[in-house]
C-alpha cells in the first residue's frame, strides 16, 4: 500500500479502513483523529484509533501485508508519519456502548467514524473522568463546528454523573 506524501489524518485512515474492510476486518475510527478530522485540524493527531471486533492475529496479518511494521502497540508504514492502533474495544464513550453513526468519504475511500456528538461525547468522557481540559477544548470546537444533539449530551452526561461537567462544557460553547 502506497501513501501520497500530502494527505489528511482523514485520508491516511479512510485509506487504512478501506484496505481492512476488503480483508473482512470492519473498524470504526476514533479519538484524536476523529477530532483533527471534524475541527480541520485546529487539534492535530497522527494517530489512527480504530475499534474492531477483529482478532489481533488478523489484524496483525492484514497490516504486515499493507507494509505497516508492528512497533510496540502501534503500526507504522514507512510512506507516511501518521500511524494506527487498535485500542481495545468495545466502542463506549464513557460507561455507555455505542454504535458509530458517522461516515465520511475521502477521495473515493469510505470512513466509518464517530458522529460529531459521539465525538463530543468521547472528548468529553475524558474531561469528566481524568479533569484533561485539553479535550474539553476539544468537544467545544467540534461542537462549534457541526450540529451536535446537545440534549443527547446532556442525558449521557446525567448518566455519566458529571452534569457539572457538562453545565462547564455548555457555558464554554457559549462563549
Amino acid at each position: 500500500m502506497k501513501f501520497p506524501k500530502q494527505m489528511s489524518i482523514g485520508e491516511f485512515a479512510a485509506r487504512v479502513a478501506s484496505q481492512l474492510e476488503e480483508q473482512g476486518i470492519s473498524t470504526v475510527l476514533t479519538g484524536g483523529a476523529v477530532v483533527s478530522i471534524y475541527t480541520e485540524n485546529k487539534y492535530m493527531s497522527y494517530d489512527a484509533d480504530f475499534i474492531t471486533e477483529s482478532d489481533n492475529q488478523k489484524i496483525n496479518g492484514v497490516m504486515k501485508d499493507l507494509g505497516f511494521q508492528k512497533k510496540g502497540k502501534d503500526f507504522k508504514h514507512p510512506d507516511t508519519d501518521f500511524f494506527v492502533e487498535f485500542p481495545t474495544g468495545p466502542l463506549a464513550v464513557g460507561d455507555l456502548q455505542i454504535k458509530a453513526t458517522g461516515e465520511l468519504d475521502f477521495k473515493g475511500y469510505r470512513l466509518k467514524l464517530l458522529s460529531p456528538t459521539e465525538s463530543v461525547m468521547d472528548r468529553l468522557a475524558e474531561y469528566f473522568h481524568w479533569n484533561d481540559l485539553q479535550n474539553l477544548d476539544q468537544a467545544v470546537w467540534i461542537a462549534e463546528k457541526h450540529p451536535v444533539k446537545i440534549e443527547k449530551i446532556r442525558k449521557w452526561a446525567e448518566s455519566e454523573k458529571a452534569i457539572d461537567k457538562y453545565n462547564n462544557f455548555k457555558a464554554k460553547l457559549k462563549k
